[in-house]
């Protein structure tokens, strides 16, 4: 049974988690540590288990293995520094850092140490998102021109976001930097290697920082990516298109529809809706996977890494207003 240290209950997911780990039937939750004493009292008291108010004591206890991190952003690096010392296993919210500095000094930390280290990508694991990646990857598409994705909800405009949410100091950024990063991982993962990238963000609700933002990222290839996010946005499925020389992709919700050259057909237009693929484990069962049992961790070190460049060129690209070259 894997002990596994719930670091937090900032992040809105931190609760799903630790239900997880909790639902797992190899992990349990075995203590929490807060940066606010008291919500971790009290999560820790609902949990049914310890709360350790002193982060370095806790990664001596001998009932924790591994730790969940659910702290501010901007906590990560010195945080993850310690636990991965400390020979603790790491699953972390997204983003990994707020630099890509930051990230390397926990690479290091972590290849060092020989702990697994994981992010969670859980937009990674869908049917509809398996089948892009392995429509661009077989060429079923041709050469890929343009992907563009749209990911959306109301929590700023509603208010059911906490207030800390648009703290810029300990989040690093709004939309983009939260919901943003489901469309700017896919974009990678999709896409390959970036060289340059525009960002326009915007503040409808007062906040100081985004809460509606489009990055436009060129990538290697020749392709593009338009990373679209908002917290005002109302009734918005997640959509994605994908363009290609031989195809192409759309994508609404769970429902995808493929159009290829030279399959036309009066009867639909050209459209088919093909058979997906079976989804991926959630992030947290492939950590557990990884950590127990050896399996491959699929979006580790590197691609936090490339999550966070993504980020800091964006807001880079919008606090100066032009492309920044990668």
């Amino acid at each position: 049974m894997l002990k596994v240290a719930m670091i937090s209950k900032w992040h809105v997911h931190a609760e799903g988690y630790a239900k997880e780990i909790n639902a797992s039937g190899d992990a349990c939750v075995s203590c929490v540590w807060d940066e606010i004493p008291e919500r971790g009292k009290k999560w820790a008291q609902e949990l049914g288990v310890p709360f350790e108010k002193d982060y370095d004591a806790l990664l001596k206890r001998d009932d924790v293995d591994a730790v969940l991190f659910c702290t501010p952003t901007n906590m990560h690096k010195e945080l993850m520094i310690k636990a991965a010392k400390a020979k603790k296993h790491i699953f972390t919210e997204k983003v990994m850092c707020l630099t890509v500095k930051d990230c390397d000094e926990v690479i290091q930390a972590v290849k060092e140490n020989g702990v697994i280290f994981t992010i969670s990508f859980p937009h990674r694991i869908t049917p509809e998102n398996l089948f892009i990646k392995n429509a661009i990857d077989s060429g079923m598409l041709g050469k890929v021109t343009l992907f563009r994705v749209r990911n959306c909800h109301n929590g700023a405009l509603a208010n059911w976001l906490p207030d800390y949410w648009y703290d810029p100091e300990t989040t690093g950024g709004g939309a983009m930097m939260d919901l943003g990063a489901h469309p700017m991982y896919l974009s990678r993962w999709f896409l390959g290697k970036p060289n340059r990238i525009q960002s326009t963000f915007s503040f409808h609700t007062g906040r100081q920082v985004d809460d509606d933002a489009i990055s436009v990222i060129g990538f290697e290839s020749g392709a593009v990516a338009i990373s679209e996010t908002s917290l005002v946005s109302p009734l918005t499925p997640k959509m994605m298109e994908v363009y290609g020389t031989n195809g192409v992709i759309l994508c609404q919700g769970k429902t995808l529809k493929m159009k290829l050259v030279g399959l036309e057909s009066k009867d639909n237009d050209g459209w088919i809706e093909p058979k997906l693929p079976a989804a991926d484990p959630m992030p947290i069962r492939q950590w557990l996977n990884s950590v127990l049992y050896g399996a491959p961790v699929k979006y580790g070190l590197e691609e936090g890494r490339q999550l966070t460049e993504l980020m800091e060129n964006a807001y880079k690209a919008h606090e100066l207003k032009k492309e920044i070259q990668f």
